[in-house]
């Protein structure tokens, strides 16, 4: 009896949190654990964070002139982790890759592609940041292509008799055109994939967990109630409540990451996107907040040599770092102070 009245009085305050939903917020929800929310010194926010770098091994990802997406990726990767661990100690980070191999030295790129979001949740991550680099469908560098530029009389013959006719034939001259397309985009998951993000989260709540950390009120309620069936009603309330929480702290980094970008001088900083149309899935198997930065295109030459060079990949590792302090002050209470994400209606054709 004891049970069931527990039971009813969670699912009671579950709707109850469920209806304060009514547009998305920018910033961090209060975790639905009960009680008042810890002194931010109380427990770390962010305790473990997943760092992915993309492709690598047989998937080389996007091709510039001199270079592929998956060397500079994990460069910059690896360079994160290093700044991570120094500026805030006590941060575990974890890597999907850290040498020119798929994860788990795979040879199948949709079996490592699921390692990754595996690896991600058994470490129990308060991130996911996948790091990437994107391309156009043109050439990298440029290409050559034909403009009309007058014409010229020109006799051909027509027709199964081969009568005569003149006519005004163009002529052409072949032009350069420089790939001019650069800068940087940060993606969150699809919105319009409601339910799979959740899914996974219900999935991982009946995990061992040690406590602290992002996902800490989710495992709490599961582990300390001992009456929540996870494929239950509420169990499944709850599991999307969360989601619309990693997805509005998702949305928070993101619009952080691309603010230090935008305040750092790169060009063309588009903002932070969502592929609904095909979708991202390693963002939507992750059962934590997670973004995919694209740090810049490697099919234009000057932004190519920037993303191979130390200055570059220590600019773009040194605006991450300080996005993630400013996320970090806003999951404690703190301001964040985001940027509004940017219209995604003008981004060029990819061809990843």
């Amino acid at each position: 009896m004891m049970k069931k009245m527990a039971a009813v009085f969670f699912l009671a305050i579950v709707i109850c949190a469920a209806t304060s939903f009514n547009r998305l917020p920018i910033v961090a929800v209060p975790s639905i654990v009960t009680g008042p929310p810890p002194a931010p010194d109380q427990r770390a926010v962010l305790r473990t964070i997943i760092l992915d770098a993309g492709h690598g091994g047989i998937d080389p990802g996007a091709s510039g002139l001199i270079s592929h997406e998956a060397d500079i990726a994990l460069d910059i990767t690896l360079k994160l982790g290093k700044a991570i661990q120094s500026r805030f100690p006590g941060l575990k980070v974890v890597y999907t890759r850290t040498s020119d191999v798929l994860p788990g030295n795979l040879d199948d790129i949709h079996r490592a592609l699921r390692l990754r979001a595996d690896m991600a949740n058994k470490a129990k991550g308060d991130l996911f940041i996948s790091i990437h680099c994107d391309a156009t469908d043109a050439p990298a560098g440029g290409y050559y292509a034909k403009r009309v530029i007058g014409h010229k009389k020109k006799t051909v013959y027509v027709g199964r008799k081969k009568r005569k006719k003149i006519i005004n034939a163009p002529i052409y001259e072949s032009y350069w055109v420089k790939n001019m397309v650069t800068g940087t985009h940060t993606f969150i998951w699809a919105a319009d994939r409601t339910g799979s993000k959740s899914s996974i989260i219900n999935e991982g709540n009946g995990k061992e967990e040690e406590g602290g950390g992002e996902n800490e009120g989710a495992e709490k309620i599961a582990d300390s109630t001992n009456i929540l069936d996870l494929t239950s009603p509420e169990a499944k309330i709850r599991a999307q409540l969360y989601e619309k929480k990693y997805f509005a702290n998702s949305f928070s980094l993101a619009s952080l990451v691309e603010d230090e970008f935008q305040k750092a001088g790169r060009q063309g900083v588009w903002g932070v996107m969502q592929r609904n149309y095909k979708g991202i899935w390693v963002l939507q198997a992750t059962a934590m907040p997670s973004i995919l930065i694209e740090t810049g295109f490697v099919t234009n030459k000057e932004e190519e040599e920037y993303l191979n060079s130390d200055q570059g990949q220590n600019e773009i590792v040194e605006n991450i770092v300080s996005a993630l302090k400013r996320y970090q002050e806003m999951l404690a209470g703190g301001s964040g102070q985001d940027s509004p994400a940017k219209d995604s209606s003008a981004m060029p054709a990819r061809g990843q």
